[in-house]
């Protein structure tokens, strides 16, 4: 039986993906700091696991439990993460710290813990929740585009070193989604900017994440991550949800300027 691992398992796309795993056969371990969140995956039959991603004890901890219990990881989802908002001009450099931490370093630990175990199989899937934030842009949003950025670049790179030994890096790039996610940039950003020079942007922006909540359901990105990890040869990436297709196809023929226009339109439409 293939043995997955998926982090920030305690709701939305994380919750919904170790369910999907655990359907299709997997050995699932989900992993996040709120263990008591995850009171129904246990009762469904899923192993559950405390693990801070900023915290590289239970990383490691977490990695050894699974290889004594089972003897072999088979697909890691790095899907850890959330979105810090404000002006690049607000924001602490603390907390701008903290957000690479959750985001990219955390992620890029557990890779490092894990394959060593795929390399030894000689086979494994690693797959890195990322976000269609990483090839787009929008005001407000520097830190948490940021880490998305560097997750596709870190992915690619991921890609190559490890196809000589039979694992493949897979990236995910949800669009909107029903998560906490929205709320929690939305508060993020409204405590950062919210009463200074960039409140006009916060008030917009505040407005078109309240879009979201016409998002897909988190299950979506949870099936095309079953998907990426049963496919005998998986994309290099894959976009769901709502919005992802068109907007990253705008990214892609539209110019800076031409992006930035449309966007801003977006903005006001919304606010």
């Amino acid at each position: 039986m293939k043995v997955a691992l998926v982090t920030g398992a305690s709701s939305g796309i994380g919750e919904s993906t170790a369910l999907e795993l655990h359907k299709a056969g997997y050995t699932v371990y989900a992993a996040a700091r709120r263990v008591q969140r995850m009171e129904g995956l246990a009762a469904q039959g899923i192993r559950v696991l405390a693990m801070d991603v900023t915290n590289d004890e239970s990383m490691v901890e977490g990695v050894k439990k699974i290889i004594a219990e089972t003897g072999r990881i088979d697909v890691l989802v790095n899907n850890a993460g959330y979105g810090s908002y404000g002006a690049v001009e607000d924001v602490p450099l603390d907390e701008a710290k903290y957000q690479f931490e959750v985001n990219v370093f955390g992620l890029a630990r557990l890779v490092q813990l894990v394959a060593p175990h795929m390399r030894e199989q000689r086979s494994g899937r690693i797959v890195n929740v990322s976000s269609i934030g990483g090839r787009i842009y929008e005001p407000l949003g520097a830190w948490y585009h940021s880490t998305k950025f560097a997750v596709e670049g870190l992915s690619d790179s991921l890609r190559l070193e490890l196809k000589p030994f039979g694992i493949d890096v897979v990236v995910i790039q949800p669009g909107g989604i029903k998560t906490e996610w929205g709320g929690i940039a939305v508060e993020n950003m409204q405590k950062t900017s919210g009463g200074g020079a960039y409140k006009e942007q916060v008030r917009q922006l505040s407005g078109l994440f309240s879009q979201a909540e016409r998002g897909s359901e988190p299950k979506v990105i949870a099936d095309v991550i079953v998907k990426a990890a049963q496919a005998r040869r998986p994309r290099t990436r894959y976009a769901a949800g709502f919005g992802a297709r068109p907007i990253l196809f705008a990214r892609r023929v539209l110019s800076d300027r031409a992006f930035d226009a449309m966007f801003l339109g977006a903005l006001r439409r919304f606010a």
